[in-house]
């Protein structure tokens, strides 16, 4: 099952959504503002993205810059940051089994669905 991480708010977040609608295969929509990934959860998806917490995080948001940058932190620290603060979390994530993409440009979908 497809699944996508998606902000409603966001615009690539849209467009990815969009994308996924027009392929015509099913998907779930993953609502991470609401319900927000555990520990384990992005530990998982991480590994699917095969990036360090560091690169999903979000260094534009207003969050990040009076409270993060410039830090140090663990790996482990930068996940506890972003199950404190999805808001934090890159966007959108696409994920289809064993691999995910940051659909940054939307195009990265591809990658997923073929």
């Amino acid at each position: 099952m497809i699944q996508i991480y998606h902000n409603n708010r966001c615009t690539k977040s849209r467009q990815a959504f969009q994308e996924l609608e027009n392929s015509g295969k099913p998907f779930e929509v993953i609502y991470y503002l609401e319900t927000h990934p555990n520990k384990a959860q992005l530990e998982e998806l991480l590994a699917k993205l095969n990036i360090k917490p560091f690169d999903l995080i979000r260094k534009g948001e207003r969050v990040y810059l009076e409270n993060y940058k410039g830090k140090s932190l663990t790996d482990s620290e930068w996940i506890d940051v972003m199950v404190e603060n999805p808001i934090l979390i890159e966007r959108p994530i696409v994920v289809s089994g064993n691999k995910a993409v940051i659909a940054r440009p939307t195009e990265r979908i591809k990658e997923i669905l073929f």
